[in-house]
Order: structure tokens, then sequence, then C-alpha cells
């Protein structure tokens, strides 16, 4: 019988992974709460399991004291060396109590004791094991629908796959197999909760990691990945190798590598884009396949750009519903606003004819604060009028040669402080002084302080 029992513990263990140290504590705590229902006593009870024999020894545990002040926990010093003469005061000892008057309550309580130890530990295991594995992907069978969400067996476990985590173009039934990403394990009171997704963006990187080899071993880097699950993502991406094309390394030979990855996603569309720290490169190339015009930074501390397309490139950078243009926001995490080259003509032309309600007539070679030779680049171009130079674009008057971007932003200020005195002027028919020019360069005047290319 005790090889049998021993026996029993170790196999028990195997089966479900336990320690075996585990099962004894369960049964000694068994036989304890056993002996505590059956003597209905207050004393401290503890079991002791004996590998060897397959024993399961209770007894009482008391304090020696001088003066006992409770008989349930405390025993006298002279009582204590009836039993044995080398106690001493503060020193425990232990009273055996028969355990085979304890019967068939002490085999129920074992088992129960035993089978919630056993839940217990199985618990924490599978606990422990998946929460070491968010974000990697586990292959699951459908076992029953709860409602729109998914129970999966994943082997151990169950898991779930909610409706906000499926793929929208997908649909399931019972058996139907599974492959999804573990984003989060929760411990819940009936054991541990695992909640898979089908439309994270980290199911798409372990793909990536699984079907290109470049990928897993770090020589191409995924900068940033966007999906709307099921009908469209964008993965950015970037080399550790100037020798290795990361667009060309994901793609593959005729695709084979991208459409390994899209047949897993049942049919999803993926843009693989190359990353680039220059936000108006990394524009063009996250609104791909549309081409762009121009790509126009309107406000680089709120982070908005303008993107300038061809009439028959808008539908396109726009995309169904503003799918491309939405993911590519997030991509880049700036606003973007798309304009077509109409519009955006149009938009030029209404400021032009605001500005020529209050026409000057004030000529750029009226204006002082500007450097003769700046005057003389500005006439060349058809840039001869303050009205001309405030409906040219920042962009527009950096292709004139010669003319750095400091010395636009002057140019602009103090013509458009002229522009504005010359219009009070004529409009209140007064003399108001010239406004107060900006601070001169080295030559004493505005203009004449060389591009980046020409100090170069």
């Amino acid at each position: 019988m005790a090889n049998a029992l021993s026996q029993t513990i170790e196999q028990i263990g195997r089966e479900k992974g336990i320690e075996p140290q585990l099962i004894q504590e369960a049964l000694e705590d068994a036989m304890a709460a056993a002996a505590r229902r059956f003597f209905k006593t207050e004393e401290d009870l503890q079991g002791r399991f004996d590998p060897q024999t397959g024993l399961i020894e209770v007894f009482a545990v008391k304090r020696i004291v001088e003066t006992v002040e409770d008989d349930a926990t405390e025993m006298s010093l002279a009582e204590a060396l009836d039993v044995d003469d080398t106690f001493q005061v503060g020193e425990y000892i232990e009273l055996p109590k028969p355990t085979l008057e304890l019967g068939r309550i002490a085999a129920q309580t074992a088992k129960q004791v035993i089978t919630q130890k056993v839940r217990e530990a199985e618990r924490e295991i599978v606990f422990e094991e998946f929460s070491g594995q968010v974000g990697q992907i586990v292959n699951g069978i459908v076992r029953r629908l709860e409602g729109r969400d998914l129970i999966l067996d994943i082997g151990r476990t169950e898991a779930i796959l909610p409706l906000p985590e499926q793929s929208r173009e997908e649909t399931y039934k019972q058996g139907d197999r599974v492959r999804a990403v573990i984003i989060k394990v929760h411990r819940l009171s009936k054991g541990p909760q695992l909640v898979v997704s089908r439309a994270d963006p980290s199911l798409l990187i372990r793909l990536f990691e699984s079907e290109i080899p470049e990928v897993y071993d770090g020589t191409v880097v995924i900068k940033n990945v966007v999906r709307e699950g099921g009908e469209r993502a964008k993965v950015a991406v970037s080399s550790t190798d100037n020798m290795v094309d990361p667009v060309g390394a994901c793609v593959g030979m005729k695709g084979s590598r991208i459409n390994a990855v899209i047949r897993d996603l049942k049919g999803e569309k993926i843009d693989i884009i190359q990353y680039s720290d220059d936000i108006v490169e990394y524009t063009n190339n996250a609104l791909n396949p549309a081409k762009l015009s121009k790509v126009l930074i309107t406000d680089p501390v709120a982070q908005v750009i303008e993107v300038v397309v061809p009439e028959d490139q808008l539908s396109l950078a726009i995309g169904k519903k503003g799918q491309n243009v939405r993911l590519a926001s997030k991509l880049l995490g700036w606003e973007i606003n798309i304009k077509s080259e109409e519009d955006k003509k149009l938009e030029i032309l209404l400021q032009m004819e605001q500005l020529s309600e209050l026409e000057t007539g004030l000529l750029i070679e009226d204006i002082d604060g500007i450097g003769e030779k700046t005057k003389e680049r500005l006439i060349e171009v058809g840039v001869g009028t303050a009205e001309k130079l405030l409906a040219t674009s920042m962009e527009e008057l950096e292709e004139i040669p010669g003319l750095g971007l400091k010395t636009i932003e002057k140019l602009r200020t103090v013509v458009e402080e002229a522009y504005l005195s010359q219009a009070d002027v004529k409009s209140t028919e007064s003399e108001l002084s010239v406004a107060e020019e900006l601070p001169a360069d080295s030559t004493g005047e505005l203009g004449e302080t060389p591009t980046k290319q020409e100090a170069d």
C-alpha cells in the first residue's frame, strides 16, 4: 500500500506537470483538516507524509512554557519532561493523534484537498507558462462560441478570441483551426484567461519573422506596423545592411514570401514601405501606391503635413473609405491633409484675389531693409511687387537661386509689414511710419546671407 501511494503521487505529478512535493503537502493538509473536523479541537494539528512507508501521521504541536495559558497550543515544562527529559522552555513538542479513527472523513477530505491543490498548481503553471508568451503565436481549434466571441482549445488550456480582435473578413465555425497571437493573460479565480487576436499588428510581425529570414535574424528591421485586420496593413521596414533591400527581401522572389503571409491572413492586402528619417520621403513612401506632386510640412509642432497629388491620383491616395491615408497617418504619427493640384491652384488664386483687394502697388525696389542683390533676384524672376511676393509660397521662393530659408522668412516679414503699412496709408490717407525693420546681417542689409549650398 505504501509503495502504491508513493507511485500514485509520482504518476499524478508526471501527468499534471506538478512537483510530487506539492501533492505530498496537499495530503498532509488534508489529513490535518480531517483530524480537526473529527476531533473538534482548537489544537494546532499538522500532517506529515513519510515517502518511505507511505503513512501520513497527524500530530498536535504545542509550545513548552513555564505557565500554561492556553491548553490548546501550550504545554507545561513538567508535562513535557515526562515525555522526554531533554525538552526546554520555548521548544515545541509534537503529540501524535490516532489516524485510524478518521476513516471515511479523512478519505473524502483528502480527495477534495488534493483535487483543489492540483487545480491550483495547474492554473499557476499555465499562467506562468503563457504570461511569458505574450506576443507569440499559438495554434488553436474553435471549441465553442460565447456570444460572438470564440473559445479556442490551444492544448493545456483555452483562449478567448473576442469579436474586436477577430479579422473583419473571416468567419469561423466549431472545429476550425485558428492561428492567433497572445495579447493578454489574466489571472482569474477559475484559472488564467488567455486573450488572443487575429487583428493585432504583432501577429503580422511574427508572421514576417517566420517567413522572412532577414527579419528573423535582424538584418531587416520592422520599424512600425499598422493594420485594419482582414483588409489592409502597412509595414515600414529598414535594413541594417546596405547591401540588402528591405522591401525586396520582404516581398521575395515573385512575391513568394509576402504571399505566404497574405495567405495566412486570408487575403489581407499588405503594403511594404521603405522607412526613412526624412518625413517628406517617408510620407511619399507611406502613401504608396499613389504618386505625389508635393509634400509640405504645414505645422511641424502639431505634426501636420499637406500632400498635393495629381487629379488622377487623388482617389488612390485617399483609398477606399479613406483607408490608405488613414493607415499612412497612423504609420507616420502625423496628420495628413490631401489636396488635388487643381484644389491647391484654386486656393492660391483665392489668396491672390484676397491680396489684390488691398492692392497698394508697392514695389520691391521701394521697400527698405532688403539687400540690393536680393531685390535684383526677385525682379528677375517676376516677383517685383509686395503682392506678388506674399502670394508666392515658401517652396517657390526657395527655388530662387541665392535665397536661403532664413533669408526668405525675414524677407516675408519685412515685406508684409511694409505692405500693411502702405495699405493703411492708402485707406486712411494719413502718413504712418514704416514698420520697424528686422535686424540687419553683417552687410547692414537683409538678404545677403549665402544659402547652405553657397556656404559649402
